[in-house]
Parts: C-alpha cells; sequence; structure tokens
C-alpha cells in the first residue's frame, strides 16, 4: 500500500505553499532516528496528496515526479545558550513587535504571521535581546487545538516553532529579498506540553552569500532545554 501525506492548508507559510518547518516535521516522523535533517527542494504544495518514498533510512516525499522533499538521520553538533527568563523575552517581543510586523514578506504565515489571529497560528514573533548580541528570543505557549489528546503539542508543530525563529538572526527585513527555508534539522528533545510558558532562543551561525545558517532552541517554563535545531535559509534573487 502507497504512504501518502497531505498538508492542511491551515498551515501555510507563503501564501500558496506550506511552511517549510511543518512540512519537515511531517517528514521527520516518518524517519527513525533522534535527529533529522530535511531538505526542501521545492515549495510544498498544500491540500495534495504526496507520495512517501522510502530508502533505508531516508525518506522522499514527492509530488508526481517532482521531488518535494527528502531527509535522513543526521546529528547536531552546537552548544545552546542558558535560557533567559520568560519576562527578558516578553519584554524584548513587545519592543521588536513592529519591526517583525511591519515589513513581514509573508503575514500569513502558520507560524510567524501577525496576519493569522490566536488560535489560529502560532504568533511566534522573536526580537532581539537587549545586552545579548545577536541572540534572538520568542515566546509561546501552545493552545489546546496544538496538540495531541493527551496534552503534549503534536511534533510536527515543534518542528515548525523551532523554524521561523530562526530567520530573525540573519534576514534583511525591509532592506533585502525574502528568505524561504532550504533545509531543517531538529532533535526534539521532551514533549511539550499544551499551556505551558515556554521561550524559544536563536542566533546565526554563519552568512555565505545568499546562504544563511542560524539555529534555535525551546524551553520550557522552568527554564529548561528541551529541543533544538538549526536550519538554511535562502536569500531569494531579486
Amino acid at each position: 500500500m502507497t504512504e501518502t501525506l497531505t498538508i492542511p492548508a491551515r498551515f501555510n507559510g507563503p501564501p500558496e505553499s506550506a511552511n517549510g518547518g511543518y512540512t519537515c516535521g511531517r517528514v521527520a516522523q516518518l524517519i527513525d532516528a533522534e535527529e533529522v535533517e530535511v531538505s526542501l527542494r521545492t515549495p510544498p504544495p498544500l491540500e495534495r496528496t504526496l507520495d512517501v518514498v522510502r530508502d533505508g533510512e531516508r525518506v522522499e516525499l514527492r509530488d508526481g515526479d517532482t521531488l518535494v522533499a527528502e531527509g535522513g538521520p543526521t546529528e547536531l553538533h552546537f552548544d545552546v545558550p542558558d535560557a533567559v527568563p520568560l519576562e527578558r523575552v516578553a519584554e524584548a517581543e513587545q519592543r521588536g513587535r513592529e519591526h517583525w510586523t511591519a515589513k513581514h514578506p509573508f503575514p500569513t504565515c502558520v507560524v510567524c504571521g501577525p496576519d493569522r489571529d490566536a488560535g489560529e497560528g502560532l504568533r511566534i514573533f522573536p526580537a532581539a535581546l537587549a545586552d545579548d548580541d545577536g541572540l534572538f528570543g520568542a515566546c509561546w505557549t501552545p493552545r489546546e487545538q496544538d496538540g495531541d489528546h493527551d496534552g503534549w503539542v503534536r511534533p510536527e508543530l515543534v518542528w515548525a516553532a523551532l523554524d521561523c525563529p530562526t530567520s530573525a538572526p540573519v534576514a534583511n527585513f525591509a532592506t533585502g529579498p525574502p528568505m524561504v527555508l532550504a533545509s531543517l534539522a531538529a532533535r526534539i528533545g521532551c514533549p511539550v506540553r499544551v499551556g505551558e510558558p515556554h521561550t524559544i532562543l536563536s542566533w546565526g551561525l554563519e552568512v555565505d552569500g545568499r546562504k544563511r545558517r542560524a539555529a534555535a532552541a525551546l524551553y520550557d517554563s522552568d527554564g529548561i532545554f528541551t529541543s533544538a535545531s538549526r536550519a538554511l535559509w535562502i536569500e531569494l534573487r531579486q
């Protein structure tokens, strides 16, 4: 029996395609590994039945003859910063929200789009932390609709939450072309509880021409590190 996967229209990034982190998270669940990297080869379509093709430890997601995404086991090798108190992150987010929302290239993105209402989107708005050169923070309290029947956030939404914040340290908001996610690697170390306030920290790793690499980490309400991601973004050509 052929495996298939369909991404509902709600989980868009750009208006006509799926959010990259959400897509990577759906693919990652098909791979038997704690640390997984998924590469996006073309904008993931919404509301279309996609074929899952397995090759050993690796998985491909295909739209007919078009390769949409592919993923497999990986290893994440980087240090994460200590947690920052929720109040300090919230203050930074409040100060930086206008900067994030004013020139947002994809304002209806399910993760970070300012045009998505609470409950319809995750509304994660990263902002630069004061006195922390290059470190960005965002608050996230997952809602009931983001969870399973046991009160835990669905893994693909944790991947999504660890996607968009990585763009903040390396984005050219209002000064350059928008960026799109090319690949995302993540390790979901601990389940994420619905209704619990969390913080997300993100920081840049490398800028190489149009390629931008960054990382993010997720912390629970006690400041305990739970999950991490590493992203590659590509700046679109003018």
